[in-house]
Order: structure tokens, then C-alpha cells, then sequence
């Protein structure tokens, strides 16, 4: 069973994966799929149909704009914001007040383990990568590769980050294009601007064998 606080408001169309948690004046709209063992804190907003993955964190008042797509294990900071609107008006161009009908949401996707620090902005429509890093502040107008350790407005990249969190260093052993994380040893190779994991050496020549 999960826990949903007295003063949350939850439609009875959200469906809520087990363990996961509601907290105090939080808000999950109509359709709103989260998965297991996730957290949606003090003052939250989880927007209509937004999908969650498992264990994922939306922290204090927090926004997450429909139709935003959250994979497992993701991190949202206090206040951050997932935005949807590409050209955001009150009115149309008659003076009328839009209705839902009068634009197009677009959503922001955010990948597996991927964190959002505190007040951020993420503008739809881009996509974060896995494990990616956007920090504290930052206005995230452009797609972010895997890995990625976003800062600024706009964000830019100032470096690489482990599945840990923790910025990557130059492997010490010389090559060029080798990055270590400090937390966990692990390896990753950067190729063209993109980071993925390095194969370790048993498995590559194992792989190499099999072809």
C-alpha cells in the first residue's frame, strides 16, 4: 500500500503504483500514471496523464506540466519546473481567453536516473538523458545527451556525471577519450560529443569471440 497525506489532492483517475507517496497540499491530476515507490512532496503538482516511472522523486512544490514523461529512478528538485507551452499566451489574438482547446501542450521527456536540481527549468519540448545532471537554476532549452552535467541560462554542458552523480575525470591512464567516475570506479567513453559506458574488457572479448 502507498500513502497519500489528508490535505493532498489526488483524482480518483490517478493510478499510483505501490509504496508510492503523496504528501501534504500536493496535487496529482486526472490519468496521471506513477509507478512503485515513488515520492511526491509538499505543494507537488503531477499535470494530467504525466507518466512516472518506479522510484522516482518530485520533491517540494515542484511542476510537472503535462504531457511530461518521467522514466524510473528520475529526480526532480524543489520548485523545479517541466514546462509545456512552446508559446505561452493568456489570450488569443482577438483579446478572448485561451482555452484548453486554443493550444497544443508539448511535454518534456526525462530518462532513467536523470536528476533536475532545485528551481530549474526544463522548457518543452527536450528530452534528458540517462543520469544526466541539470543544476540547480539552470534553463534547459536544447536536448541533453546521457550523462550530461547541464549549468547556466541557457544550460550548456561543463561536464560528464557517473550514474552516482558524481562529476567523471579524465582516465588517468592517457586516453584521450576515457572518464572515470571518482565514486565508483566505473568507465565511460566519449564518442562524438556522446558518453556511454565502457564494455568491460572480459565481456568485450567475449562479445569480440561470439562475432
Amino acid at each position: 500500500m502507498g500513502y497519500i497525506a489528508e490535505t493532498a489532492d489526488v483524482s480518483e483517475r490517478a493510478r499510483l503504483g505501490e509504496g508510492t507517496k503523496i504528501w501534504h497540499l500536493a496535487q496529482v491530476r486526472e490519468d496521471a500514471e506513477l509507478g512503485t515507490d515513488c515520492i511526491v512532496g509538499r505543494g507537488a503538482y503531477v499535470g494530467t496523464g504525466v507518466k512516472i516511472g518506479d522510484n522516482t522523486k518530485i520533491q517540494n512544490y515542484a511542476l510537472v506540466y503535462e504531457p511530461a514523461e518521467l522514466g524510473h529512478g528520475v529526480f526532480i528538485g524543489p520548485a523545479a519546473v517541466l514546462t509545456n507551452d512552446t508559446y505561452p499566451r493568456s489570450v488569443n489574438p482577438d483579446g478572448s481567453l485561451k482555452s484548453a482547446h486554443d493550444w497544443t501542450p508539448v511535454g518534456v521527456t526525462i530518462a532513467e536516473g536523470a536528476s533536475v536540481g532545485a528551481r530549474a527549468v526544463c522548457v518543452a519540448p527536450v528530452r534528458i538523458g540517462r543520469w544526466a545532471t541539470i543544476a540547480a537554476g539552470a534553463v534547459v532549452t536544447k536536448d541533453v545527451p546521457d550523462f550530461a552535467l547541464m549549468a547556466g541560462v541557457p544550460a550548456r554542458r561543463i561536464g560528464w556525471v557517473g550514474k552516482s552523480g558524481h562529476p567523471l575525470r579524465q582516465d588517468d591512464g592517457g586516453r584521450p577519450h576515457a572518464w572515470v567516475c571518482p565514486d565508483s570506479g566505473e568507465s565511460y567513453i566519449e564518442d562524438n560529443g556522446l558518453l556511454c559506458e565502457a564494455v568491460p574488457e572480459a565481456t568485450a572479448g567475449t562479445e569480440e569471440r561470439q562475432n
